[in-house]
């Protein structure tokens, strides 16, 4: 396998997991929070989604991008299967954009967020890309952890 073909495999994995713990939490439970301040579990799943597709287009801008219509925030989150099926197109644009990088790409290429602070090479921000989702569904096994409600066995 090359780098590229690691960084997909990732992807790839790391939503299969997201998945497999999002459809685990009883639909009556989406909207619970550790507290106030929190996002819910229902906004945590919406904000990894809509993540990713503001995430592909800045590497496709190689860069923040200075406005952004998230084709997420007028909808209404009615189940995980909804939401999954409403961002699929959006995956598969972006898991489409990775492969469509040269191995070249992933230095060659930087990614200027400096109004996040920070400029990265292609391949680092891919990392960052998944690390984000993967952060995202650690905290959410411990929102279910604090819930005391069942947890998904992601270590399959």
């Amino acid at each position: 396998m090359n780098a590229l073909e690691i960084i997909v495999l990732n992807f790839e994995e790391i939503r299969r997991r997201s998945i497999k713990v999002w459809l685990s939490i009883p639909e009556e439970k989406l909207d619970w929070k550790p507290d106030s301040e929190a996002m819910s579990i229902k906004e945590m799943i919406r904000h990894v989604l809509d993540s990713e597709h503001y995430y592909h287009l800045a590497l496709l801008h190689r860069g923040s991008l200075s406005s952004y219509d998230s084709p997420f925030e007028s909808r209404e989150f009615t189940t995980v299967q909804d939401e999954l099926a409403f961002a699929e197109p959006y995956r598969s644009q972006f898991i489409g954009s990775v492969k469509s990088f040269t191995q070249e790409d992933l230095s060659n290429i930087k990614i200027d967020r400096s109004d996040a602070g920070y400029i990265r090479s292609l391949g680092d921000m891919l990392l960052r890309i998944a690390y984000h989702e993967s952060v995202h569904t650690g905290q959410l096994l411990d929102y279910l952890r604090t819930a005391q409600m069942t947890r998904a066995r992601v270590w399959d």
